[in-house]
């Protein structure tokens, strides 16, 4: 069984930044910004400098998406009898006609950018795919995504690892150090001070916690109302804020000694009701911070793999209330101008009742690690062995998924 307890982690010895330095790492445009440590600014001169320069080096951005992506709804299986028959309300929710891929699938409208992706061949779709985590607990399933050991170790992060194996450098765009990134001492967080008061962050928690009661999220959205916080106005900001991360962390990216690899987070996934509309706006923040971070990157982009999952994903059937539940299997996705794209990855199970897990969920065909573990070895030229350290529990798969460099 997973260990639930939660713990705090010293990442290693800290240093200061000056912010002027920083400031100008970063572009010179951002606000006053919150650094723990420098501790990978701090490195030896031996990087060079400018962005056309610094665009031969190969970089990973990892997107974590908190609370469940419904995968169903994003890369939808059209071609499946029993999509439309399990989801009536939601297959019949979108407002624009689905972007068409590979294989009988599309993907949702809200994703242009990502579509353009595909189209340009920079983007690899993967169904039905999952962790190996097997109970329903958000926490649990995040910190065993994140930890990459086959069960939780709070302590040590798959992408810890394997910078820890490559001597490299990390950057996590959150105010605390996550569990992907804990055990590396090459590791900084990095947080804009000004993009949200604590009183928005509870405000976007507590809707999350309480969608799930009518009458808690009753009382919270006549409280809001009467603070001028309504639904709309959350989102707006939330959705700025995430565009403002990505170019923030662009900027630093292709900054001289810049990290190898940026952590990103996205929350609000856990569509139990009103499934559609949220996630016409869910899914266009992510799209719309993923261009963002691909204008930002400039030539950097050519090198740079970004990756995108999910902790587990939705119920195949919809609910009573417009939404879906607690499931397994989802989505994730592979991208950048790095990528050999333009393919739908991973098999698909069949939704008949027989081919559900447990009768209810989308049943997993393949497991994250197995990809990220196929990108790292050939992203980062990482031997077996160092792929070993970082997935001690899973081989990686051996698609190609990566542009030999020019």
């Amino acid at each position: 069984m997973p260990n639930n307890k939660r713990s705090n982690v010293n990442t290693g010895q800290e240093k200061t930044l000056s912010r002027r330095k920083f400031m100008q790492m970063a572009g010179g445009g951002m606000a006053l910004l919150t650094i723990p440590g420098a501790n990978i600014f701090a490195r030896e001169a031996t990087r060079v400098t400018g962005d056309a320069k610094q665009a031969g080096r190969p970089k990973i951005v990892w997107v974590m998406l908190r609370g469940g992506l419904d995968s169903m709804h994003t890369i939808v299986p059209e071609f499946d009898p029993q999509y439309r028959k399990l989801r009536p309300n939601l297959s019949a929710s979108f407002h624009s006609p689905l972007l068409p891929l590979a294989r009988g699938f599309s993907l949702h409208p809200s994703l242009s950018t990502m579509h353009k992706w595909y189209q340009q061949k920079s983007l690899l779709p993967v169904v039905a795919v999952s962790s190996g985590y097997q109970e329903r607990s958000h926490f649990d399933a995040q910190d065993f995504l994140e930890s990459g050991l086959g069960n939780i170790d709070h302590d040590s992060g798959w992408l810890a690892r394997a910078i820890a194996v490559n001597n490299q450098s990390a950057l996590a765009v959150s105010r605390t150090v996550p569990i992907s990134l804990r055990s590396a001492a090459n590791v900084d967080t990095w947080f804009p001070s000004n993009l949200k008061d604590g009183d928005q962050s509870l405000y976007s928690a507590l809707q999350d916690l309480y969608q799930y009661h009518p009458r808690m999220n009753e009382s919270l959205q006549s409280g809001l109302k009467v603070k001028g916080l309504v639904d709309d106005d959350i989102v707006t900001r939330r959705q700025g804020n995430f565009m403002q991360l990505c170019k923030s962390a662009g900027q630093i990216m292709v900054a001289d000694k810049g990290p190898d690899c940026v952590m990103l987070e996205l929350g609000g996934w856990d569509t139990h009701n009103s499934q559609g509309n949220r996630l016409d706006r869910q899914l266009k923040q992510l799209d719309d911070g993923l261009a963002t971070l691909q204008s930002t990157l400039g030539q950097q982009w050519q090198q740079t793999v970004v990756m995108i999952a999910t902790e587990f994903g939705r119920t195949a059937k919809e609910n009573g209330t417009a939404g879906t539940d607690h499931g397994t299997a989802s989505g994730m996705f592979i991208a950048g101008g790095a990528v050999k794209g333009g393919r739908v990855l991973g098999s698909w199970p069949g939704l008949k009742t027989e081919q559900l897990l447990a009768g209810r969920d989308l049943m997993p065909t393949s497991n994250m690690f197995g990809w990220i573990g196929n990108v790292l070895a050939e992203h980062w030229q990482l031997s077996e062995q160092q792929i070993a350290q970082i997935f001690p529990h899973m081989k990686p798969y051996r698609e190609s998924l990566i542009q030999k460099p020019a």
